[in-house]
């Protein structure tokens, strides 16, 4: 059998105690890499740790995303534990509030920056540091087709997941070649997360899709372990849009 393409690697995927970032960190681990995984519960973390197959793969850090004395810990913990810190992916995202922009609270506004756009840059900043300004490494961050095309409701997530397309491309030019940023713009996917936008009416939001399903974790977890693979070592700088068709199809 051939090695496996992680093998020997060390990721860390924010947020993944559960949905999307559970099914990337499962996806490392099948394809040989240890995991880091970080969310805000350490019960919920533990239970995602025996999914993954136990501490001999995984490794929990609970805390808030943004908070910098947490995303010490986890590099802390990749390097002390593990040896390395050769993959990252930026998975936390958040999204409290729904309406229009012209009601939107600009402390809410300004959490969800805090959140979902510059714990990205600190999170590379510190996996930068540690690890990867010596030795490489590749990082995906996890963007959103909402902020690629306007999406009334979710207007602010959008242009906070907008952000974070372009510090994609920023931190490309900026680290390459050692170092490749790429991310990833989903649609809606069955998780706890979105489910106000599918629940009840699962079949009425996936008809626009010319694929007639809305995504599930595992087509988001497949697309990043390819990003953070050799099989995609000529990028850097992109956004793959993974979305059932539905952008190409006119809908949102």
């Amino acid at each position: 059998m051939s090695e496996k393409r992680f093998a020997g690697q060390t990721a860390i995927v924010t947020g993944a105690s559960r949905g999307i970032g559970l099914a990337i960190a499962q996806r490392l681990v099948d394809d040989g890499a240890r995991v880091v995984i970080t969310a805000r519960k350490q019960e919920a973390l533990d239970e995602a740790v025996a999914a993954l197959g136990g501490e001999e793969h995984a490794l929990a850090v609970a805390g808030p995303a943004d908070d910098p004395d947490h995303q010490d810990a986890a590099i802390g913990a990749a390097l002390n534990t593990f040896g390395s810190a050769d993959l990252l992916v930026n998975n936390t995202g958040i999204n409290p509030v729904f309406g229009p922009l012209m009601d939107l609270d600009v402390a809410a506004a300004r959490k969800i920056m805090d959140v979902n756009v510059l714990s990205a840059l600190s999170w590379a900043q510190k996996a930068h540091a540690g690890w990867m300004a010596e030795h490489g490494g590749a990082i995906v961050n996890v963007a959103s087709i909402a902020g690629l095309r306007p999406a009334p409701g979710i207007a602010f997530y959008g242009v906070s997941k907008a952000a974070v397309v372009h510090l994609t491309e920023e931190l490309a030019v900026e680290l390459g070649p050692d170092i490749r940023v790429n991310a990833v713009a989903p649609a809606v996917v069955k998780t706890r997360f979105a489910t106000a936008l599918y629940e009840g009416r699962e079949e009425e939001v996936a008809a626009p899709y010319p694929l007639k399903r809305l995504g599930v974790p595992d087509d988001i977890g497949s697309v990043v372990a390819f990003l953070l693979s050799r099989d995609a070592g000529w990028m850097t700088g992109q956004t793959l849009v993974v979305d059932g068709g539905v952008l190409l199809a006119g809908g949102m």
